[in-house]
């Protein structure tokens, strides 16, 4: 399984995930995509690869038609982070990702593909 962190998390906070997981890879989309590269595109590019799970704070991704249909179709499963968390620091970012690491991978293992949290 591989994880796969959008442009709501830092870089930073994603390759220390995946310093410290050493049993999935976790990617930021800067790793694959250009920064400016649509959101659908990118959702279906990885549907197409299967495997992925994407770790969000961008909620237009389950409400923006283009977004949601590409969504849909990839049957991804994708954590959303709640709206806060884009106001908060990145120190408390990334303590509280490290926190809920091991039950978000959890979640992932055992959540039907597709599904949404």
């Amino acid at each position: 399984m591989r994880f796969f962190f959008d442009n709501c998390i830092a870089p930073r906070i994603s390759t220390s995930i995946a310093a410290l997981d050493h049993d999935h890879d976790v990617v930021h989309l800067s790793e694959r995509f250009a920064r400016n590269t649509p959101d659908a595109f990118r959702i279906s590019t990885l549907g197409n690869e299967g495997d992925w799970v994407i770790v969000s704070g961008d909620l237009r991704i389950s409400r923006s038609k283009a977004e949601r249909e590409a969504w849909i179709e990839s049957s991804l499963t994708v954590f959303f982070l709640a709206s806060g968390w884009g106001q908060l620091k990145l120190w408390e970012i990334a303590w509280r990702l490290v926190k809920w690491w091991p039950l978000i991978v959890s979640q992932a293992h055992t959540v039907k593909p597709g599904a949404g949290s």
